[in-house]
């Protein structure tokens, strides 16, 4: 009864004993499929012509119906030599089986009585041959093949029996108990041969563990506990772990011997009861890591293990390695806090933050709240560590990270993203005003004065925000747009907080799309350069031009130089840029009178390259153009980056015998100690200063007065920008401005609207001659 299935003896694990059977059914199905159809299709041959074929070809539906319905089952059933089987899907196995059986006895006992004795002699051979088949195939399911056998056998007896056939009855009878009784004989080899089977696989898996965990030296060693969890047959060193004696260690429960005082309490560490889960469940596990408390020390193990079984296939509890991973694990642990800590601040790094940004937004998608994320970036920093060094910068970030963590409540994160610039996650931003008290209150609390080794130091702080999923539905699109606003906040001078919008990323992706295309402008031809005459005061006459550079993009049309110059400093496009712009200049410049200059603006980063002294020498080399005939203009704030390079660049140059202009004086970083130290040959005053002393503002009027005394008496020459009108030309002259440059004289024009200038004069001198 128990190899059938109909009992289960409480002496063995049948239900594992089922799986191991009933496994075996799914490769049968393809030759299981084929046997029943050529068996129908030989029926359906042989009860043609005597059976109406509609009555034959609904039969043949039917069994091929409940062939799949079977099959399908059998199918579901592959994974079962490694779970426990129910009785349930035994049951359920036999049922289709029995189905599929009481469909072939219609060929017999339906169509038999219309049919001659050697067309049910036929059938029955047929049938006889799937009962042979069935008993020897399906050992697997003993029950299922049984009861086939039974009921297809019983059919035959009864339709010979009331054909009067007692000969072919009793032949049918014998036959069927014969194929019943092999059926269960096949079963019974067959269980036991799996069940051998599944405990050699075992013992295999056991060694093989073993032998890896020792290979690889990560156990320390061998533990076996019983079928109640006792420890039994305790190796000297795993006593040695436990720090007690092997006759003292017989026999106890291994939950006990490890959970120190909460063994009493009942209070385990969560690896505890996923030990004790895995025990009772009798499952195997591997390099499973507990926490063990021996001797008021807390351990940490990585054991693994195997159930065992008896001869008789009895659970008989676990053998299985252990080792002693405490310090590997303490490693890891520190190695998992540098992964997410900055180790300067110990605040989280951008890792950690976008953890938490990314459990913030999936928190809010789900309670349909916002979350928030600011990106800090210190405003003046560059300047500390420029002036008194990277340990000061240090210890400036340290403080700067103090004061924010004191700001944090609960319900916000901040850390560092590297560099100067610093983040803050708010988990739940649903209040907004809560937002904009928290970057103002770090605007406001960074901004406060800093004592460091005697140094008092001031920054401040630039905060971008954007809140999610509002602004953004990943995490990196929520970071992306908060930089966005970062970048509009620092460009509006620092010191501010400013939200995203989706106008920045359209201004961001025009950037990016100018970017592009400027990289390709060169190549293809796209820049030229206008010049805008530069006259003398006095005689009105030409004596120099200024190149200005012009974009006309192929994708984008006239671009103002207001647009992609700032972007070209920013990508160092501007080195390759201006390199072309000074070439062009010299080669165009020698095409005017021998006493007319070219005037060639310059950017901080191209003198800030240690190769752009050669490229002046190089452009003048080239065009055959006297050095004194080229003017670099720069601006004050070239000096704030790296006062002391670009100064040393730009000494090079004048001892070439070239000159250098400052432009916009007044407007910026003004300092009388750029004067003192370089030699310039002009000072430009901006257009803002004359347009103001043209309306008599006392203010420019004091300015313009001052800065042409003090390059007169430096013996520099002065420039007036923007002169548009006669008045601010007659106010320029009264001023004592030596060169005019502006609308008033002529706008900026192509080079050989530049070069008709001198030809019209030259025609005009001929004319007066």
């Amino acid at each position: 009864m128990a190899v059938l299935g109909v009992t289960e003896p409480g002496d063995g694990d049948w239900g594992r004993l089922r799986g191991l059977q009933y496994s075996s059914l799914a490769r049968l199905t393809p030759a299981r499929l084929a046997a029943h159809v050529l068996a129908a299709l030989l029926t359906v041959q042989a009860l043609a012509g005597t059976i109406h074929l509609a009555l034959l070809i609904g039969w043949v539906a039917l069994v091929i119906a409940t062939l799949i319905y079977g099959v399908r089952f059998d199918r579901s059933l592959e994974d079962a030599d490694r779970r426990r089987m129910a009785r349930r899907e035994v049951h359920q196995q036999t049922v289709s089986t029995v189905a599929l059986a009481l469909v072939w006895i219609v060929p017999m006992a339906g169509f038999g009585p219309f049919c001659s004795e050697t067309q049910r002699m036929t059938v029955w051979a047929i049938m006889a041959l799937l009962m042979a088949g069935t008993s020897v195939a399906f050992a697997a399911a003993p029950l299922g093949a049984v009861l086939f056998c039974a009921i297809l056998g019983m059919a035959g007896v009864a339709t010979f029996a009331l054909g009067g056939n007692l000969v072919a009855a009793f032949v049918a009878l014998t036959f069927s108990i014969i194929v019943a009784v092999g059926s269960l004989e096949a079963a019974r080899t067959f269980l036991g041969g799996k069940v051998a089977e599944a405990n050699i696989a075992e013992k295999s898996e056991v060694v093989s563990l073993l032998l890896r965990e020792f290979e690889e030296g990560e156990a320390d060693w061998l533990w076996q506990v019983d079928g109640a969890r006792r420890v039994r047959s305790v190796s000297p060193r795993f006593a040695f772990a436990l720090g007690q004696d092997p006759e003292d260690l017989e026999g106890k429960p291994l939950i006990q011997l490890v959970a120190g005082p909460s063994w009493e309490s009942g209070h385990f560490d969560s690896s505890l009861h996923d030990l004790a889960e895995k025990l009772k469940r009798r499952e195997s596990f591997s390099n499973l890591l507990v926490r063990v408390t021996l001797h008021g020390q807390h351990r940490w193990w990585e054991l693994s293990a195997s159930p065992k079984v008896d001869d008789n296939g009895t659970f008989a509890g676990f053998r299985g390695v252990g080792s002693d991973v405490t310090e590997q694990r303490e490693s890891s642990e520190k190695i998992a806090y540098l992964a997410r800590y900055d180790t300067l601040t110990a605040l989280p790094n951008r890792m950690m933050l976008t953890e938490t940004l990314g459990a913030a937004m999936t928190a809010a998608a789900q309670w349909r709240t916002r979350c928030a994320f600011l990106m800090i970036d210190l405003d003046r920093f560059k300047a500390v560590n420029d002036t008194l060094g990277h340990l000061v910068g240090d210890q400036l970030l340290a403080r700067v990270s103090e004061r924010l963590k004191a700001l944090m409540t609960e319900n916000e994160l901040c850390g560092r993203l590297g560099g100067d610039e610093f983040a803050i996650v708010i988990r739940d931003a649903s209040d907004t005003e809560r937002l904009h008290a928290v970057a103002q209150a770090v605007i406001y609390t960074l901004s406060q004065p800093y004592e460091i080794d005697h140094h008092t130091l001031y920054v401040g702080a630039s905060v971008g925000s954007a809140i999610g999923p509002r602004d953004g539905a990943t995490v990196e699109t929520l970071m992306r747009n908060a930089d966005l606003a970062l970048y509009r906040a620092k460009d509006e001078g620092g010191g501010q907080h400013c939200t995203y919008e989706p106008s920045l990323h359209a201004h961001a992706e025009e950037r990016r799309q100018l970017e592009f295309s400027m990289r390709r402008a060169l190549e293809r031809g796209e820049f030229a350069l206008h010049y805008q005459p530069v006259v003398d005061a006095a005689s009105e006459q030409v004596v120099s031009f200024e190149a200005l550079l012009r974009w006309n993009s192929a994708e984008h049309g006239f671009v103002s130089p207001a647009k992609f110059i700032p972007l070209a400093e920013d990508t160092r496009l501007i080195v390759p840029i201006g390199e072309w712009v000074l070439r062009t200049a010299c080669i165009e410049a020698c095409n005017w009178p021998s006493h007319v200059k070219v005037a060639v603006n310059v950017s901080g980063e191209q003198l800030l390259d240690p190769y752009f002294a050669e490229v002046v020498v190089s452009a003048l080399a080239q065009s055959g153009l006297a050095p004194h005939r080229l003017e670099i203009e720069v601006t004050e704030s070239v000096f704030v980056r790296d006062g002391t390079a670009a100064q040393s660049t730009l000494e090079r140059i004048m001892s070439l015998g070239c000159g250098v202009a400052l432009d916009d004086f007044g407007t910026g970083y003004s300092s009388l100690g750029y004067l003192r130290k370089m030699r310039f040959s002009t000072i430009k005053v901006d257009r803002s200063f004359v347009q103001g002393a043209a309306v008599n503002n006392a203010e420019s009027l004091a300015i313009v007065r001052a800065v042409v005394a003090m390059a007169d008496s430096l013996e520099m020459s002065t420039t007036a920008e923007g002169v548009e009108t006669e008045k601010e030309l007659e106010t320029i002259r009264r001023l004592g401005c030596k060169k005019v440059q502006g609308f008033f004289f002529g706008r900026p024009m192509a080079a050989k609207d530049a070069l008709a200038l001198f030809n019209q004069v030259a025609i005009r001198e001929r004319g007066a001659a």
